[in-house]
């Protein structure tokens, strides 16, 4: 989202912006050295210089912190700011590209480093589900109302899975793949369904 359309976030939720931020950092770095299932919610306060009391207000689980994200609003907006005479899978390829690709490099960094976590860790595999649900309505909505249809429609939430898989299988490319950039990779993937899946 451009700087001019952006409200200015105030101070306050712009330290409430940068507890969150330390929160996860601090997170994943005791995850990645003495690993996921050994780290507790008192250690990870602890190393945010918080309470626990706080960390709860910021989030409600351990598994939480590997997920966050406020990503959602630049797609949203993004989305919403495609031609009409785009189909919504080139308008949703067009706003994975113009919203996403304003995340900072070093969030994108980030950003592989929770999914390597999440692919590595069972519960958080499956906890991944309950994400992934979230998003798929998200984008349902998203292209029901692009279309003019229900977001019951067959064919809106066949069209929806099938973006739903290739976020998916995106992210396990990743994995298998740490060089290559999800973004990059997730094109890739919206390119060749666009393109009708020719092997």
């Amino acid at each position: 989202m451009s700087s001019e359309h952006q409200p200015k976030p105030s101070l306050r939720e712009r330290k409430k912006a940068k507890t969150r931020n330390s929160i996860q950092q601090n997170a994943m770095r005791l995850f990645q050295q003495q690993g996921y299932a050994e780290t507790t919610i008192e250690q990870i306060a602890e190393a945010s210089e918080i309470s626990q009391s706080t960390f709860f207000r910021y989030f409600p689980t351990k598994e939480s912190v590997v997920f966050y994200d406020d990503y959602d609003p630049l797609l949203i907006h993004a989305f919403k700011k495609q031609p009409k005479e785009l189909t919504s899978i080139q308008a949703f390829r067009s706003s994975v590209k113009s919203g996403l690709v304003q995340i900072p490099e070093k969030e994108r960094e980030a950003l592989q480093e929770r999914m390597q976590l999440i692919m590595s860790i069972p519960e958080l595999r499956v906890a991944s589900f309950n994400q992934l649900a979230d998003t798929s309505q998200m984008i349902t909505e998203l292209i029901a109302e692009r279309e003019n249809r229900e977001s019951s429609d067959q064919d809106i939430v066949t069209l929806t899975g099938a973006l739903m898989g290739a976020i998916v299988s995106s992210q396990y490319y990743c994995v298998q793949h740490p060089e290559t950039d999800f973004i990059d990779a997730l094109d890739r993937a919206l390119a060749f369904l666009e393109a009708g899946m020719p092997l």
